[in-house]
């Protein structure tokens, strides 16, 4: 993808003023919606480091490897509760589509966020069926 392509967490902005500056560490996410639609960004444009280094330490995986095949095809924010600037934790509550081949699907997650040295973490998340 290129900067002046549409970022893919669907906020409409291009990606080098929406969701490129924080996968560059250029700067961190201001609440957890926004760390949340970065991550996703981050995951449809094939950037796991940002991923994992987003993920709380406590939490993340040793590592992430890429799911072959799948494409992430759009995002919706279903609920947000607290993670805005000045809260300690929030919960962000969202619907991923995806393809991979010729099916698609959705992840359906309420995911966890906390805040550690100033900045927002994912911490983990429930998924539904």
């Amino acid at each position: 993808m290129r900067p002046t392509d549409a970022c893919p967490c669907g906020s409409g902005a291009p990606l080098g003023r929406c969701c490129l500056p924080l996968h560059r560490g250029e700067s961190p996410a201001g609440t957890a919606e926004q760390l949340m639609r970065s991550r996703y960004s981050a995951y449809a444009v094939g950037d796991l480091d940002y991923v994992w280094r987003t993920w709380h330490p406590r939490t993340r995986p040793d590592s992430l490897t890429a799911t072959d095949g799948l494409t992430w095809i759009g995002l919706e924010i279903v609920d947000t509760v607290d993670g805005q600037p000045g809260d300690e934790t929030g919960v962000v509550e969202f619907r991923a589509q995806y393809r991979q081949g010729l099916r698609t699907g959705v992840l359906h997650e309420r995911s966890r966020f906390a805040v550690r040295a100033r900045r927002w973490f994912y911490l983990d998340g429930d998924i539904f069926d």
